[in-house]
């Protein structure tokens, strides 16, 4: 009798684990089919701790009960919640200096000598998160030039999620965070403390735009050409089909002497687009003219 009650509780576990694996599974392919990002089943945990907010906000107690709801009819703010929830948001201030460095010794310098006539700037850091990589390059730019005062400068920041892009714009950041890749002095100089938070000082708030859009998208948010992309550390979670696709349209979006900043373990799909600089202990790339 012990024996059929131990062997009928290991077939509720086997039918319980058996059924969490296919909830797991069904959320994977709707992150991959909201924002392309390929999930490893190895970091299913992550559903549960980056999916609590989401849970409690529907009323729903636990992962199975998510599934059910979303199978059962499809809700496509709930589905983009559900990637957007799952979306990796690691950053910081000068995140890998060297492409900063790069950017204020070399590039930077030849790209105001060539629009010394039109005066305008245009930045990109895609998948910005909550900010600290396109206010990195405001605070660059303040610091090493400032002749470009007078200048039309503008830094765009996009991300899939609306929780990132509402906390950019608000240019507020925890200690914790501050401390994280930025000088001292560019505190004192470019933050303003309030309470607990330092918030981003107006001047250089000015200089940035951010957005939400989806970079797997059928086509960018974006009509003008780009002087300074940095698409970094964001390519690793796609699939090849969808780097390829994704560095097309940045292709089409790049001045053609602008240049594009991948993240140090990334490189284009397609090496026919692309010329590939060493500098700096580093690398960027450079639109190949057809």
């Amino acid at each position: 009798m012990a024996t059929e009650t131990m062997m009928g509780m290991a077939g509720i576990a086997t039918r319980a684990s058996a059924a969490s694996a296919a909830d797991y599974e069904y959320l994977r392919q709707l992150v991959m089919e909201h924002s392309q990002n390929v999930l490893d089943s190895s970091r299913d945990y992550l559903f549960d701790t980056r999916l609590t907010r989401l849970l409690r906000t529907h009323g729903l107690t636990n992962i199975e009960e998510l599934v059910q709801l979303l199978r059962l009819r499809r809700n496509p703010t709930l589905e983009r919640s559900v990637a957007e929830s799952m979306t990796i948001n690691e950053t910081s201030f000068f995140r890998d200096a060297r492409p900063f460095e790069l950017l204020q010794t070399e590039l930077l310098p030849k790209l105001i000598e060539a629009r010394k006539e039109t005066r305008k700037l245009r930045l990109w850091s895609a998948a910005s998160s909550t900010g600290q990589e396109a206010y990195s390059l405001a605070m660059l730019i303040c610091e090493h030039f400032p002749s470009l005062a007078g200048w039309d400068v503008v830094i765009e920041g996009t991300d899939l999620s609306a929780e990132m892009v509402k906390r950019a714009q608000s240019g507020r950041y925890m200690r914790i965070e501050i401390n994280r890749g930025l000088p001292a002095r560019h505190i004192v100089t470019y933050f303003d403390h309030e309470g607990e938070d330092w918030i981003i000082k107006p001047h250089v708030r000015r200089m940035c735009q951010f957005r939400q859009a989806n970079l797997c998208a059928p086509t960018l948010p974006f009509t003008n050409a780009f002087d300074v992309v940095f698409l970094r550390n964001v390519m690793l979670y796609f699939n090849q089909e969808t780097r390829k696709r994704l560095l097309a349209q940045v292709h089409k979006l790049l001045a053609s002497d602008g240049v594009l900043l991948l993240g140090s373990s990334e490189q284009p799909t397609d090496l026919d687009r692309w010329d590939s600089v060493l500098a700096g202990g580093t690398s960027y790339y450079k639109p190949r003219q057809r």
